[in-house]
């Protein structure tokens, strides 16, 4: 073996000694383990939350409040929104729709229940979400 046939086999084999160790020491930890236990410790996040009510002229209003600071809004006639969210304390959130500022208060959030108070220009509005049942299909709308 010639002298740059042994350097590049020593080279080689340091290269794959020092790889071996280095992604157990670079990585982060596990994401969707992150998101479980952010779900847990806070049963608004990553949850699909249907409207509850007699609004049998817009059915099917979801919220889902995702642990990155997404907040999906949908329904059965309307097409999807994804809008940013925070949550400024315990009891208080906000998102942005449309360029204003939407606040509410959760008034109580557990795993079967979200009941928020929006503060809206024309006053306080309380609404009520449940979990969607899976599978979950859209009522024909009134033609």
């Amino acid at each position: 073996m010639d002298t740059k046939a042994a350097v590049f086999a020593l080279m080689t084999i340091w290269g794959v000694g020092a790889c071996a160790s280095v992604p157990a020491m670079a990585q982060d930890a596990d994401p969707a383990a992150e998101e479980g236990e952010a779900s847990e410790a806070n049963p608004l996040l990553n949850r699909i939350w249907v409207k509850q009510g007699s609004d049998t002229d817009m059915p099917g209003v979801m919220h889902i409040f995702l642990s990155d600071g997404t907040l999906v809004s949908d329904s059965c006639w309307e097409t999807y929104r994804l809008s940013k969210w925070e949550q400024l304390s315990d009891t208080e959130i906000s998102w942005d729709e449309d360029g204003m500022t939407i606040s509410a208060d959760i008034m109580s959030v557990t795993a079967d229940e979200l009941v928020l108070n929006l503060k809206l220009v024309g006053g306080a509005e309380e609404q009520r979400f449940a979990p969607a049942e899976v599978p979950y299909v859209c009522p024909d709308l009134p033609r």
